[in-house]
């Protein structure tokens, strides 16, 4: 049988999962609350020596209720991977919500209430723990993780510490333009080289013993890693754990304004099964 994670039962991650932010935080003309909080992704149970400080949840990560399960999390799944690390991390966001708009997450980043949680969380995962490393993707997730370093628990918190470019920053600043993503791609992933020299040096024993694979100049289809089933809630469907991209957010209908259309696909999220993971094609 699959494994599965059975999410945040025992504290005090479960208090966390009762009591966390709303519209009244997270206002809905700048965030997806409409989908629901994600609140994170792999080990709660105290055996993760990676943290890994994401940005925020997209449409995979809406349907899956956890984080970093779409095109930018099976990069890091693979990043993951080249360090032999295949289960002792955990992974937070620096929201809990999709944001809604390119500069939404720019106006919300220093907002009090919303570190306040999210300190809560960090507290929890990094304070007493096994955890040694901390890696964030995007410049959000490294503020996030640097604001709670300046609380009186995170001062005191000896961690080593990597920020990294987004997974998904060649592709959405190269506008389409090959050459543009190509060479913020070998930019990227040389960033990522070193930081894995890095990291290889200093974690201890892993989950599996690798020898350190660097990246090429491109981001190759084996550098991506699918998300493993003990990492979904329990009775995901296998393709969900797919390399392939199975959520869109979709505009479906006819709309006699702009606005109605935004709004339809800010409402509707279309899921297709990757044509290979069909069972009734086999």
């Amino acid at each position: 049988m699959p494994e599965f994670d059975p999410g945040p039962v025992e504290e005090p991650f479960a208090t966390l999962a009762r009591d966390y932010p709303g519209a009244s935080v997270y206002p809905a003309a700048d965030f997806r609350v409409e989908w629901g909080p994600i609140f994170h992704r792999g080990r709660l149970d105290g055996s993760a020596k990676v943290l890994v400080v994401g940005q925020d949840p997209g449409q995979h990560e809406s349907i899956a209720h956890r984080i970093l399960v779409g095109e930018a999390g099976q990069r890091v799944q693979g990043f993951l991977r080249k360090l032999g690390l295949e289960r002792s991390y955990v992974m937070l966001n620096a929201y809990l919500y999709s944001v809604y708009g390119q500069s939404a997450g720019e106006r919300h980043a220093g907002d009090p209430e919303i570190a306040a949680y999210r300190h809560r969380w960090l507290d929890a995962l990094l304070v007493g723990s096994r955890i040694e490393t901390v890696v964030s993707f995007g410049h959000l997730g490294r503020e996030a993780f640097e604001r709670w370093r300046e609380t009186p628990r995170g001062e005191h918190a000896s961690l080593h510490f990597e920020h990294l470019t987004h997974p998904t920053m060649p592709d959405a600043a190269s506008k389409g333009d090959p050459a543009k993503r190509a060479a913020a791609m070998e930019k990227m992933l040389k960033e990522w080289n070193a930081a894995l020299a890095r990291l290889d040096q200093r974690l201890g024993p892993r989950d599996t013993d690798v020898a350190l694979v660097p990246y090429g100049a491109a981001m190759e289809p084996g550098d991506r890693a699918p998300i493993p089933s003990a990492d979904l809630p329990a009775g995901a469907p296998p393709w969900w754990s797919s390399v392939r991209q199975w959520a869109e957010r979709k505009a479906v209908g006819t709309f006699a304004t702009d606005d109605e259309r935004a709004d339809a696909k800010r409402a509707t999220i279309v899921l297709t099964v990757p044509k290979d993971e069909r069972p009734w094609q086999v």
